[in-house]
């Protein structure tokens, strides 16, 4: 009777155990499931060397912040703007319907103070000060207040607009600390640059970043342009400000941002110092800078183009126009004469060729190599002086004159040259061509860059002499081909290429 009681107390251990089993061998699966989700390595080792690494970067940015900043300026201006624009032209319901008028005329005329702030550097122990001619233009009153909180009044010594480089001169109780000149050819693609200044009037600022690019031009911020890009928050205020290397050398001056917000987007632009120094030298020794000139209009190169003047590749520089008495003129250069090299150097650009020319000294012969009629040969010219005021020619809207095409060519709109058109457009009575009246919202004339008022006077390089040579021409064109256009305005040639 008791065996079966022992059987079921066996069986009862037994199920107990089994059951212990279980829950411990459960247990155990869950602590190791809860230690494979939540590790707890330990910290990874910072290398003695790292952390040294790390603090020297660190001491080069206080080192360079330290020798440069008491040579940083801020610039405060006012200016005095006189105006003669009607009040009604200001009416935003005005501009909306009508947009910005030609002439401004037709009310009393009204002033209105202008206040901007910049940033410059010091390059001169008795006060000559660096910065961009856009934070001076205009002004009436220059302010330089020191990295000592020091304020002086400053005069404007000279001013480039082409390059957008000032300097103004301040007469200080003390020798002022100079900054250290560097080279801007010494700069790459990745070089750190602290970019210093005073964004929003916030003095003694410094951003850091990196070169992020050269030779940036076509921008259409300035007449010469090479930039360097960075990446260094450059934002209004920084104007004129030093861009340094780690050696706490200025490589460039901050000059203008890439925004579509009116703040920094990581696109800043900076003149290079080499730029500088030589407009600088210019400047406070003749006065006005002194530039080498052909008397040549130029654009770049296009695969329309190339094809059209039979060019083995897409470089070089087409000569649009050759202006009357110029040193090109006089060297027997002619429209349509294509640039490859200067003095045995390819000529990369029509930027880059203007750039160059400009640094070379008036009354120096300089070698072209050009290609002419598919012939290349080498033209010697003698640099001229560049003007300081170039002629340049208004312009007139005439009537419209419907002409449509099944091509490139439909939504320009032409009419002949008379003399009532010539004169309204400052024409030489013998200029032969056709006006566009109008051109089409949209068309692919207008994202072209076409206007009303400009001359056609080829098409293809065939000369367009009335509408009725225009019409002949152009309706042999066909809907997929591309066009080359000579182009006159404003009293200069120029070469537009239209593609489908």
């Amino acid at each position: 009777m008791k065996i079966p009681n022992l059987k079921r107390f066996f069986v009862g251990i037994a199920t107990l155990t089994s059951l212990a089993f279980v829950f411990s061998l459960a247990f155990s699966l869950d602590e190791k499931k809860t230690a494979m989700a939540d590790p707890s390595p330990d910290p990874p080792v910072i290398h003695k060397k790292d952390i040294e690494a790390g603090l020297a970067l660190q001491k080069a940015f206080v080192t360079v912040s330290n020798a440069v900043i008491p040579s940083v300026v801020n610039i405060s201006t006012t200016s005095l703007i006189t105006t003669h624009q009607n009040p009604i032209f200001n009416d935003p319901f005005f501009r909306q319907f009508f947009g910005t008028p030609f002439n401004h005329g037709g009310g009393p005329p009204q002033k209105h103070v202008e206040r901007s702030l910049g940033s410059g550097f010091i390059i001169s122990k008795d006060g000559y000060i660096v910065t961009n001619y856009h934070v001076i233009k205009h002004a009436t009153k220059v302010t330089v207040v020191l990295s000592d909180k020091t304020s002086y009044r400053a005069k404007v010594v000279g001013k480039d607009p082409m390059t957008d480089v000032a300097v103004i001169r301040i007469h200080p109780k003390h020798d002022l600390p100079v900054i250290r000149w560097g080279s801007s050819r010494d700069v790459s693609v990745g070089t750190i640059v602290l970019a210093m200044g005073s964004p929003f009037g916030l003095t003694q600022s410094i951003t850091m970043g990196i070169v992020s690019a050269l030779k940036r031009s076509n921008m259409g911020i300035e007449q010469y342009e090479n930039f360097i890009q960075t990446d260094a928050a450059i934002n209004p205020g920084n104007s004129g400000g030093p861009l340094v290397n780690l050696k706490g050398e200025v490589i460039g001056m901050n000059t203008a941002i890439y925004t579509t917000n009116g703040g920094y987007e990581g696109i800043g632009f900076a003149i290079p110092v080499d730029m500088v120094r030589r407009v600088l030298k210019d400047l406070m020794t003749k006065g006005k800078v002194v530039r080498g000139w052909l008397g040549v209009s130029i654009q770049n190169v296009t695969p329309i183009i190339a094809k059209q003047f039979r060019l083995p590749g897409h470089r070089g520089v087409l000569v649009s126009d050759v202006l009357p008495n110029s040193p090109a003129k006089k060297a027997g250069m002619k429209r349509g004469d294509v640039i490859l090299g200067l003095n045995g150097q390819d000529v990369m650009d029509a930027n880059d060729l203007r750039l160059r020319v400009s640094q070379i000294a008036p009354g120096t012969d300089a070698t072209l190599s050009i290609i002419r009629d598919g012939r290349r040969r080498n033209i010697t010219v003698r640099v001229g002086e560049l003007p300081s005021k170039l002629s340049m020619m208004g312009g007139a809207e005439p009537e419209k004159s419907p002409s449509h095409f099944d091509n490139v060519l439909n939504g320009i709109m032409v009419m002949d040259l008379n003399r009532d058109i010539r004169g309204q457009l400052n024409l030489p009575d013998n200029t032969r061509g056709v006006v566009i009246s109008a051109i089409a919202p949209g068309s692919l004339a207008e994202a072209s860059g076409l206007k009303r008022g400009d001359v056609i006077q080829e098409i293809n390089r065939r000369p367009v002499t009335s509408v009725h040579a225009y019409i002949r021409v152009a309706r042999h064109i066909g809907k997929s081909e591309n066009v080359l256009l000579t182009v006159l305005r404003d009293g200069h040639h120029s070469y537009v290429s239209l593609s489908p």
